[in-house]
């Protein structure tokens, strides 16, 4: 890392840049100048030529406001320019920097601002955070050679440095200052054009090497023809040796180059692990304050205002070193260390012990596995048609120019299970909430959220290699699991059209689990966004209510490729007691070797860190206890980290849709279950039904016509269609369990549930829900 100020270890070099309000430490009588290729359309009184050795000797360095979310605006850090590297770092807050002349010595400032800043800190002359600049890591680093820089066209002191996996929002304190950083940075990029791969292995023999001095030298010494000749040739043998291994260094160069980017990413990954997020928010609550009242005024950046960037901003990210104080590069946890399930707990006992269920307390070990055996199948049915595969563009080619919201997909996208099934899916784990609720039974309820926040993960594990849509069920559609096998018994129903939203419920063993969900998706060409809406909530018996929600999800390659989902976000899981717990999805980049990361906190009601928890949503997680348990490597003993939640193996029977084992068992009619169902389950949906069955003709056929008829379904609930289980929440705005299904199972008496698969009247009003 670049300690502050970049001392360079080019002594011989010094610097100098001619910019308005630029001073010079250390000003030679003269330098060479190269000017930038990139111009600029000003009409200052700007002169800005850029000295090489600013640029590779002792660096450039100001003030420069860098954007970092619309909470906290515009934030000032200090920049410095060294050797084809931009580094930035803090000047307020905790690990803050002290600026001054003594630490800024043989460094180019640019900026009144910075001048001032300099100045003031003269005298106060702080020695103790003069020792401690050197030390000091920077907040962010970027490789101007892998980076493209963009000016603001709105904004003549705006400009923004896209590194290929984030963006930078910066603002100069004047126009002139901007020219001077853009013609410094522009100037880097220029000075080292890369070789073309076919210049790098051009063959040798095309250059011309002269032996005339040579040969004229050893005709002197009186030496023979043959002599002359061997001379020669060795000559041209080295040349040749030499010639190669140049090639070969500079093959080197370009590959390390190309991976600076990669480097970009590892940087992102590192700083993504957990440390202690509370002290310093609350040391940063009063600079914020201030920050916030002084820059009240200035604007964030518009989404006009980059224009020629716009290719780029779906890859944008701007919430670096303040926005996510919650990951830091100097904790325990890095991605190259992170391995796929701990490479079967990574064969180096020495630096995790991962434990398993049996050196679990036995009574605890016993929770959630007590259940009475309930026989469920293992496969689902073989298909009784071949199916036909089929691309989502010929669908879409097909049918340009019509109305998509008539277009019928084929059943060939779907899975056969429907929104409501799969909110019932992520019960799979419920074991978990059986060990939370015996945890705090006990009095440990540290373990209690550990144990539900592994739950909270959990959900997301069945999602991986899931490429077909669920069913989007009927208006009033439900589905019902009563699991004797898992202790619990689940009620979903489709409660809204328009928007789309479902509500479930379910009851277990001293807890119960509720909540809706609402899907915003944003379509992005070759991806789908999913941002879900709504809380999900558990309370277990003697009172305890831990809430959360969701984070987002994104589809990638619907048109080419092979598609796969990712789930990326901050989830915070808020306790009404004891503890909360703020979990980080990390996003996979397209270079990540270690995807699926879950890494998060515990903390008690006073903001201390009690617990880290890590691990991958489609594998396991993990929890260290401690104070100390997200900082650093060093742990006193292999035991401290413990498994809490590990993923259940696949079917022996796999299935196209990529189904677990759970999966396989949610639209099974087991002997008797039909004749206890309503007429409005999920299970006895016909094209649901026909698809599983791999009768893929009707399948069609019957998905078209509850299609058609399922367009009718926003009339009737804007006509005061009410859902039957479930009411909305006046206070909260959402849907709560109103009771009653399990009594009406009992007797059977589905008299208020019609006949939503079968053919609607024609006379809709007659329909009574």
């Amino acid at each position: 890392m670049h300690i502050f100020c970049c001392v360079s270890s080019i002594s011989n070099h010094s610097s100098s840049l001619k910019a308005p309000f630029a001073t010079d430490f250390s000003m030679p009588p003269s330098s060479p100048t190269v000017r930038s290729e990139h111009s600029h359309n000003h009409n200052s009184n700007s002169n800005s030529e850029v000295k090489i050795n600013d640029l590779v000797g002792n660096g450039i360095s100001g003030i420069l406001y860098k954007w970092v979310n619309c909470g906290k605006g515009w934030r000032p850090r200090w920049f410095v320019l060294q050797d084809g590297v931009l580094s930035y770092y803090k000047i307020q807050g905790p690990g803050k920097i002290v600026v001054n002349s003594e630490t800024v010595k043989n460094s180019k400032v640019i900026g009144e601002e910075s001048l001032r800043i300099i100045s003031r800190n003269n005298d106060s002359h702080d020695h103790h955070h003069n020792l401690q600049l050197h030390r000091r890591n920077p907040s962010g680093e970027i490789h101007l050679k892998v980076s493209t820089i963009g000016e603001s066209k709105s904004d003549d002191k705006r400009f923004s440095i896209f590194t290929g996996i984030k963006r930078l929002h910066l603002r100069a304190e004047t126009r002139e200052d901007r020219v001077a950083w853009v013609e410094a940075l522009q100037a880097v990029k220029y000075m080292f054009p890369r070789m073309s791969n076919s210049e790098l292995m051009s063959p040798v023999d095309h250059v011309t090497i002269s032996t005339e001095k040579l040969r004229h030298r050893l005709l002197e010494e009186g030496l023979s023809e043959v002599a002359i000749q061997d001379s020669e040739q060795i000559m041209k043998n080295e040349f040749t040796t030499l010639q190669h291994q140049l090639v070969l260094l500079k093959q080197k160069e370009l590959t390390l180059v190309d991976t600076l980017r990669q480097l970009e990413t590892e940087k992102v990954d590192l700083e993504n692990t957990v440390v202690d997020e509370s002290q310093r928010q609350l040391n940063d609550e009063e600079v914020s304050s201030r920050l916030r009242q002084e820059k009240s005024n200035e604007a964030s950046p518009s989404e006009s205002e980059y224009d020629s960037e716009r290719n780029d901003a779906e890859e944008e990210e701007t919430d670096d070193d303040d926005d996510n104080p919650f990951f830091d590069t100097r904790d325990f946890l890095s991605s190259s260390s992170y391995k796929s399930e701990w490479d079967e707990n990574l064969d180096d006992e020495g630096l995790y012990a991962v434990e398993s269920d049996e050196d679990l307390d036995p009574l605890i070990r016993s929770v959630g596995t007590s259940y009475p055996y309930v026989k469920r199948r293992k496969k689902l049915p073989d298909p009784v048609e071949k199916e036909k595969g089929i691309s989502l563009w010929s669908v879409i080619k097909d049918n340009i120019g019509k109305d998509l919201t008539k277009v019928c997909l084929p059943v060939y996208f779907n899975e056969p299970l429907s929104s409501l099934q799969k909110c019932c899916e992520e019960m799979e784990y419920s074991y978990l909430l059986d060990r939370a609720y015996e945890w705090g039974r006990r009095g440990n309820s540290l373990m209690r959220i550990l144990n539900v926040a592994a739950f909270a993960v959990s959900a997301y594990a069945s999602t991986e290699g899931r490429i077909c849509k669920p069913f989007n069920p009927l208006l009033g559609e439900t589905y019902e699991a009563d699991f004797p096998d898992k202790g619990l018994r689940f009620i979903s129903e489709k409660v809204s059209h328009h928007p789309m939203i479902v509500a479930c419920h379910c009851e277990g063993t001293g807890w119960k689990f509720w909540g809706d969900s609402n899907l915003k998706s944003k379509f992005r060409g070759r991806s789908i966004q999913l941002d879900p809406v709504g809380i999900l909530t558990l309370e277990f018996d003697d009172g305890e209510i831990f809430q959360w929600s969701k984070v987002t999800t994104s589809i990638y390659n619907l048109i080419l490729g092979k598609l796969y989902c990712d789930h990326y976000g901050t989830m915070y899981i808020q306790g009404n007691r004891e503890h909360s717990c703020k979990l980080k999805f990390k996003e996979q980049s397209i270079i990540d070797r270690n995807p699926h990361q879950v890494q998060g906190i515990v903390q008690d009601r006073n903001g201390k860190t009690v617990s880290t928890i890590f691990g991958k949503w489609d594998e396991s997680m993990h929890y260290v206890s401690g104070e100390h348990s997200g900082k650093g490597r060093g742990y006193d003993s292999v035991s401290e980290t413990h498994r809490l939640w590990k993923r259940s193996k696949p079917p022996k029977f796999p299935t196209r849709y990529n189904f677990t084992r759970f999966a396989i068992t949610l639209n099974e009619l087991t002997p008797g279950l039909k004749e206890k169902l309503p007429p409005t389950d999920s299970r006895l949906r016909p094209d649901q039904r026909h698809l599983e069955n791999g009768e893929f003709d009707m399948a069609n056929s019957e998905k078209l016509r509850l299609e058609q008829q399922q367009r009718q379904a926003r009339k009737m609930q804007e006509s005061g269609w009410k859902p039957r289980w479930f009411g909305r929440d006046d206070a909260s705005g959402s849907y709560r369990y109103l009771g009653g299904y399990w009594e009406s199972r009992e007797q059977r008496n589905w008299d208020s549930c019609p006949d939503i698969f079968g053919q609607l009247p024609s006379d809709q009003g007659q329909l009574t829900f």
